[in-house]
């Protein structure tokens, strides 16, 4: 797999609660030389982003991030105005609250009033794999896919843990065959993003592959 094709897929992230205009501008301008996916930032930096950048750039941001016990009021809100902003895809967090009640239900509402929103641009949706069994995981990837979301995430990156490859070969198993994957959280090294994406991953969502494979 080339450099370009890993880098194709990569949503080139920064979303630390520090970041700074200098660290966005960073991000944005590695993104165009190197013509990552998307860069995936803070919804307060979008409309600079795109003020700055005009359509040199496909700007991702989240959604309820990174607990996801938003109100679904408040998350339909947030990507309403990210894209009157400027953006093209949103990650939002599922209320990992409503899946340990039991409340796939109300999670699938949610899913799809999000994607209603959203209309025709693209909505993942981060289940944060770390804190669900198999069962939760299973039941997750139905929800997405009756919600008609275009992907299901693993991670925020802020959670106990990041992507694993059997949360993906369990992703798609259970997935619609319209819900692509993407892998977020602790992907660091040219093997894992090979590995992820030969495993059927769209998108992985990183800091590091554009330094990582920049200086090979």
């Amino acid at each position: 797999m080339t450099k370009q094709e890993i880098l194709s897929h990569i949503d080139h992230t920064q979303l630390k609660a520090f970041c700074t205009w200098e660290d966005i501008k960073k991000l944005c301008d590695e993104a165009i030389e190197y013509k990552t996916a998307s860069v995936c930032i803070p919804p307060s930096y979008i409309e600079r982003i795109h003020k700055t950048y005009g359509d040199k750039i496909n700007i991702c941001t989240v959604i309820g991030f990174p607990l996801g016990y938003n109100t679904t009021e408040t998350k339909v809100f947030e990507v309403k105005d990210a894209i009157a902003k400027g953006c093209s895809e949103v990650d939002m967090v599922i209320n990992i609250g409503d899946v340990k009640n039991g409340d796939f239900d109300k999670v699938e509402e949610e899913i799809k009033a999000l994607k209603e929103a959203a209309g025709d641009k693209i909505l993942k949706v981060i289940v944060e794999t770390c804190y669900l069994t198999e069962e939760e995981k299973i039941r997750l990837c139905q929800c997405v896919t009756n919600a008609g979301a275009d992907y299901i995430k693993t991670s925020t990156g802020f959670g106990t843990g990041g992507a694993t490859i059997e949360d993906i070969r369990l992703f798609a198993a259970n997935i619609g065959p319209n819900v692509k994957m993407k892998a977020a959280g602790g992907v660091k090294t040219r093997e894992d993003l090979e590995m992820f994406l030969e495993a059927g991953c769209e998108r992985i969502g990183t800091s590091s592959a554009v330094s990582m494979l920049k200086e090979e």
